[in-house]
């Protein structure tokens, strides 16, 4: 078996990738932001160090080593067939045209990696592109323009691909901001030695096709454990993808059984792991006001002969409880009343990673939740997170684990 493997939500985390935003941030502005999916910009100077914390606190775990998205692009773009995959498949004549695409893809191919990874990652304005063409786009456009848009939500990394047990999704994201993120970890999962040299399956994998209504994304999807995985309909993951995604893990036997929520649609539950996280073994953290009993919930099986079987559940504990094998889970609500609840839901509460059974990392303005999770017996490592909370993601999202233990 690969040692890319991650068999739990909840099991010992050893190996995970992060993706620091540092250039991305410096182009979000208020004129920008909403349609760079952010609510409100950054003090640039404080994110980082908020983010800085984050990856110092991980890594005083015992056991868990980090990998940085940027280091990991520009290790692969030193494999010229990468290189060359990415810079037609990110510079393509369909997104620039046939004149510009050319002329602006000569120019980052002759340009340091180290730099081109920052650029592919963080955006390039015209004013800082130093290029003739011939070419309308650049005449048309003003000079603080983007020629490669940033890409800030890239930071939370669990989105654009998860592993799911000995396999991994390269997740068909549903807004078009977010769609170039994927191709970055394809050429890494395809190219880059630590990854290059493993076996292990894969979803959504081919760039060749066009997938779509099937929309997936990982902060949707919790590796429960036991051969389960629990998924959230959302407003990024559409039934299409949830029903795609089982189809896969069971047609390569990585999952025994599949369990989808019907979310409501709404930038506040955007994903499951806004409203809910798994934080130990028998322990889950809810927005009860979201997560009551009567979601409507499917449970997906395999047949015998290589179908998929849907049926209604009675509800996703139960659901859960079932899949687990568990006569009972234990329920940790969001703290506070019913107002404190709201704005701890809103600034990440649930959100939170869990890095061995009953550890979790959180950020430190969620005092009630925090509250909660030491009285149920749950320790919690606590990060500042005033900045990077206005990108609507916790550490959960910013986290995506490529080896951990089950459970």
């Amino acid at each position: 078996m690969s040692i890319l493997y991650v068999g739990s939500e909840v099991g010992q985390l050893k190996r995970v990738l992060l993706n620091r935003p540092d250039r991305a941030l410096v182009y979000l502005t208020p004129s920008n932001c909403n349609k760079l999916l952010f609510d409100d910009v950054f003090n640039i100077q404080k994110a980082l160090k908020e983010y800085d914390i984050f990856v110092k606190t991980l890594l005083s775990v015992k056991g868990i080593k980090v990998f940085f998205l940027q280091n990991l692009l520009l290790e692969t773009l030193e494999i010229d067939k990468a290189k060359e995959w990415l810079l037609n498949t990110q510079i393509s004549n369909f997104r620039y045209g046939p004149v510009f695409s050319q002329n602006l893809r000569h120019y980052l191919k002759n340009m340091k990696n180290k730099e081109l990874a920052s650029i592919l990652l963080g955006g390039l304005a015209y004013s800082e592109l130093n290029i003739h063409s011939s070419s309308i786009l650049p005449q048309i456009n003003q000079s603080l323009d983007f020629v490669i848009e940033p890409l800030p939500n890239h930071m939370f990394i669990r989105d654009t691909s998860c592993w799911l047990y000995g396999g991994v999704s390269l997740n068909p994201m549903m807004k078009s901001s977010r769609k170039r993120e994927t191709n970055h970890l394809r050429a890494i999962y395809r190219w880059h030695p630590m990854f290059s040299k493993q076996d292990f399956f894969t979803y959504f994998f081919d760039e060749n096709i066009n997938y779509d209504n099937v929309h997936i994304e990982g902060g949707d999807i919790l590796v429960i454990g036991k051969g389960v995985v629990l998924v959230g309909i959302s407003e990024r993951t559409t039934p299409q993808g949830v029903e795609s995604l089982a189809f896969n893990l069971f047609k390569n036997n990585q999952a025994r059984e599949l369990i989808a929520i019907n979310l409501p649609k709404a930038r506040s539950c955007m994903h499951l792991d806004t409203v809910m996280t798994h934080v130990s073994i028998d322990t889950f953290s809810i927005y009860p006001k979201v997560m009551h009993r009567d979601l409507d919930t499917w449970s997906f099986t395999p047949t015998l002969n290589g179908e998929v079987k849907i049926k209604k559940a009675e509800n996703y504990i139960y659901a859960i409880e079932k899949a687990l094998g568990l006569s009972s889970i234990q329920i940790i609500t969001t703290g506070g009343d019913k107002y404190q609840a709201e704005r701890e839901q809103w600034n990440d509460a649930n959100n939170v990673l869990t890095v061995k059974p009953g550890l979790v990392i959180s950020y430190e303005h969620n005092i009630y939740t925090n509250e909660k999770f030491d009285k149920a017996g749950i320790k919690v490592l606590t990060i500042p997170g005033n900045e990077l909370g206005r990108g609507r993601g916790g550490t959960r999202c910013m986290s995506c684990p490529i080896e951990r233990d089950s459970i």
